[in-house]
């Protein structure tokens, strides 16, 4: 609006001057002085009233600035009043079932995401970069300023947006057409160089997209379901990033800093004795630091607190034998050469940068927390409290489906559902049969994300995690016994009471822990930990389940699928650079947040919102009253933006027991079940079941946790 006022103005200086001042001539020949004052007079009253007019703008944005805020305080503030509301409505005598049903609505249960899982093969991914195509530096700018100023596209580095600006291509659109039909599978972003088109959405206003604007983004983090039909209101020209080449940029991009680092790592003599998983902590925690010529990287008398491994250049390294001496060279160093780990607390010698230097730099604490402390895995001798018979499945290798039957239905999943069952020779004895239907597991993806599923519960051994019993199929379905969790589990606590308090949510995440140390001990990350996720037994102890994203790491101990629930993604995750077992620290610290919160703490259905506020971080965040400072303390060290840093990382689950918000925690009497749970599920009898419906009768084949009959015949 201050722009179109000032140019309005310009154009009115303009025609004064062409119409009154002739050709060749200056102002002050041409008009008379009354004339000339009495311009100049309505010059200055034009000019005040655009001063007056930029001023009330200004105060109007300042205003739209405090409302808006207010505005979000304010809804901040309903939220929590009506999740008070709906306690107490729970919590009231006589709460009638309606008021349950409209409390219990307003949590929905949370579905991972799931993507077609990724082994890449760094050799390939490396020596294969993405298609470039060429475009004009006036192209390039664009693209590049749509990226800039997107909010998610903003935490990519340099190089990863000169990639996917290298990988855009264009294409053009006709007036009418549309490029996005609401309901279809996303595969692309879009930018708009040329044109205007407008997006529309069943009863939401229209909004116009024009040169320069960026839509569609989400599809570049995954496929996903499009809620808007973007139409070309005139010939359009936009340029098209698909969302696996941003995917394989940002894999890539991750594979290429690891191993870098890793070569450099291995050429080292003091490093090259440490097995491969050392190596990667060691990588993980390094940082690389620039030099110019001349600079001193060590100096003498200085702390010694660090330790160097020259990537590239040369360093000289001095020293002085006595204080009245000039420093000597003693040595040049080289690119794999590693200095400063002899570890003085004041250094007694110097490095000088030769030319320009790299260098990937470790603190030495944290270098020898890497290397020395490797026993990640709490030590648990309740895990091995399992009878023989359960070790080997023989108490099931003589039943079949038609030795069960259905007390009720636990929940649907993405492959099918999940029903109580008791032994009809002994009612007492109930577990959870999940069915999976062949008919809708169609890619080879699901296929393997099932089998990976099964053959990661068949190693675990956990009080602290469900048990697999036995697996069994028929022409139709797969089907998994599991252990019964009677006792619901942290999602459906939520919602009765609203927020945890924090003892309890100490228990609970304590049994979490025990579950994870198990996992992470065998190179196994969960991937989906969640209130969903965690259920109780009988006696009200937690156990972990939801391994449909669990993944056991393979090469370089990176992930690089993209999977979870959103609100509890790390931003490696998201961003597609690999993930290692730190991608479940940080969803252990998002799990305290809403269990002491009562929410999380990236709400909304907005993915691409949620996605964004993870990227930003939670440092700023200032935390509710409800969590003491020992909580958010324990919340902010699991969710650093860089996973070496967050706690848990170097030494495992070992470190994060030991935070201050665990003191005076009865870890023995966890494991050993002898400490009381703050809940007591109020479990019901068999006969308090509705129907026993009975499983069909057909010919089922039992596969033992030790045989692959289950793996085949889909």
């Amino acid at each position: 609006m201050i722009q179109t006022l000032t140019l309005w103005v310009s154009s009115v200086f303009l025609k004064l001057g062409s119409s009154i001042i002739p050709e060749g001539k200056s102002l002050s020949v041409c008009l008379p002085c009354p004339y000339y004052s009495g311009l100049m007079g309505t010059l200055r009253d034009l000019q005040f009233a655009l001063q007056l007019k930029i001023e009330e703008l200004r105060q109007r944005d300042a205003l739209i600035d405090e409302l808006e805020l207010e505005l979000d305080a304010k809804d901040d503030l309903i939220r929590r009043l009506q999740g008070e509301l709906d306690r107490m409505r729970l919590s009231a005598p006589g709460a009638s079932a309606d008021g349950q049903q409209r409390a219990s609505s307003l949590r929905v249960r949370r579905k991972a995401l799931l993507t077609e899982p990724v082994t890449l093969e760094p050799k390939l991914v490396l020596q294969n970069p993405p298609i470039s195509h060429s475009k004009s530096q006036e192209s390039q700018r664009l693209i590049e300023s749509a990226l800039a100023e997107n909010e998610f596209m903003k935490y990519l580095d340099r190089d990863q947006i000169r990639c996917l600006v290298d990988s855009a291509y264009p294409i053009t659109l006709k007036q009418g057409v549309s490029v996005v039909q609401e309901g279809d599978n996303g595969t692309q972003a879009y930018i708009v160089e040329e044109g205007k088109l407008e997006a529309s959405r069943a009863s939401q206003r229209p909004h116009i997209i024009e040169p320069g604007m960026m839509f569609e983004e989400l599809a570049l983090i995954h496929n996903h379901t499009c809620s808007t039909t973007v139409t070309a209101l005139v010939n359009s020209r936009l340029w098209v990033m698909e969302g696996q080449v941003f995917q394989r940029i940002m894999q890539r991009n991750g594979l290429a800093a690891i191993t870098q680092s890793l070569h450099i790592l291995r050429s080292v003599a003091l490093l090259c004795v440490f097995p491969e998983d050392v190596l990667v902590k060691v990588s993980d925690s390094l940082e690389e630091s620039h030099y110019s010529d001349g600079d001193y990287i060590i100096q003498n008398g200085n702390p010694g607190d660090k330790l160097y491994i020259l990537s590239q250049g040369q360093v000289k390294v001095l020293e002085k034998h006595s204080a009245g001496e000039e420093s000597m060279i003693v040595s040049v160093l080289t690119r794999g050469d590693c200095f400063g780990e002899r570890g003085d607390d004041v250094r007694s010698m110097s490095a000088l940068a030769s030319g320009d230097v790299t260098c990937l730099v470790i603190d030495r604490e944290v270098f020898k927390k890497v290397t020395g402390g490797l026993d990640d895995a709490r030590k648990n001798p309740s895990n091995k409290a399992r009878s023989k018979a359960d070790e080997d499945g023989s108490a099931f290798g003589e039943t079949s489906l038609s030795s069960f039957q259905v007390l009720c239905n636990l929940g649907e999943g993405q492959y099918g559902h999940t029903q109580l069952v008791h032994l009809k020779s002994d009612s007492n004895c109930k577990f959870a049969l999940k069915t999976i239907r062949k008919q809708v597991i169609q890619s080879p993806g699901q296929r393997e994300r099932i089998l990976a599923e099964k053959h990661i519960l068949m190693d675990l051994q956990s009080l602290f995690i469900v048990r697999l019993h036995c697996t069994y199929k028929d022409a139709q379905c797969l089907y998994m016994l599991m252990e019964a969790c009677e006792g619901g589990d942290l999602w459906n606590l939520l919602r009765e009471r609203g927020s945890l308090e924090e003892d309890a949510v100490c228990f609970y995440a304590a049994c979490v822990l025990e579950a994870l140390s198990v996992l992470h001990a065998k190179d196994i990350v969960h991937r989906d930990l969640k209130p969903e996720n965690v259920l109780l037994d009988q006696r009200g102890y937690a156990k972990l389940t939801g391994f449909g994203c669990a993944k056991k790491l393979g090469s370089l101990h990176r992930a690089w699928s993209f999977c979870g629930s959103v609100g509890y993604q790390p931003p490696e995750v998201i961003l597609h650079q690999g993930h290692s077992l730190s991608a479940d620290l940080w969803a252990l610290g998002m799990l305290l947040y809403e269990l002491l919160n009562g929410s999380p703490l990236f709400p909304g259905s907005e993915r691409l919102k949620v996605y964004t506020a993870s990227l930003k971080g939670i440092d700023e965040l200032e935390f509710p009253k409800p969590i003491s400072r020992t909580a958010a303390h324990l919340i902010k060290s699991l969710c650093r933006l860089n996973p070496s840093e967050r706690l848990g990382q170097r030494n495992g689950v070992k470190d994060i027991c030991k935070h201050m918000w665990f003191e005076g925690f009865d870890w023995e009497g966890l494991q050993k079940g002898t400490l009381t749970p703050p809940v007591i599920p109020n479990v019901p009898c068999v006969s308090d079941h509705g129907g026993s419906e009975l499983l069909p009768e057909t010919h089922t084949e039992a596969a033992p946790l030790d045989d692959s009959g289950w793996d085949v015949d889909f």
